[in-house]
């Protein structure tokens, strides 16, 4: 099926879903050429999770819509790579809190840059007033829902 002669909504689900991954992917890109590899997006949405505060490998699970098991499968590695680290939580005897490393943090900027140039070449081939219309547009529309891999 070709999604761009589909009038039903369909071509503009495609749209969107192909251009979220391309972003994920211009993302990706712009951390290994700022010299983080051995990641992958999902450890990405990881991180924006875990940027603010830290969080527990439950809230990393929910907000990766993925199992306790899995999630901490993730930590796992993140923790042997030196982004994250677990220590005891603040307000609860028994969880462990996971938060990231100065090396998560780094590499987290690192992606904000990176979404910053791939959101820029979006704004030249659109545009500035029509980018900031798609963005305002999107943000009421995604109504705060979670960033998360699409798997």
């Amino acid at each position: 099926m070709d999604p761009s002669t589909n009038e039903d909504g369909v071509g503009l689900a495609f749209a969107l879903l192909a251009s979220a991954a391309r972003m994920a992917e211009r993302i990706d890109e712009g951390v290994v050429r700022r010299g983080f590899t051995g990641l992958r997006p999902t450890h990405g949405f990881a991180f924006a999770f875990l940027a603010p505060a830290g969080g527990t490998v439950t809230g990393l699970a929910a907000h990766l819509g993925v199992t306790k098991q899995a999630a901490a499968q993730l930590v796992d590695e993140l923790e042997a790579k030196g982004y994250v680290r677990r220590g005891p939580h603040p307000h609860d005897a028994r969880a462990r809190l996971v938060e990231l490393t100065e090396a998560g943090r780094a590499c987290t900027r690192a992606a904000e840059a990176a979404a910053a140039e791939a959101a820029g070449a979006w704004s030249e081939a659109i545009g500035a007033d029509r980018m900031g219309q798609l963005r305002r547009d999107l943000e009421r529309m995604a109504e705060g829902g979670p960033i998360r891999p699409t798997w």
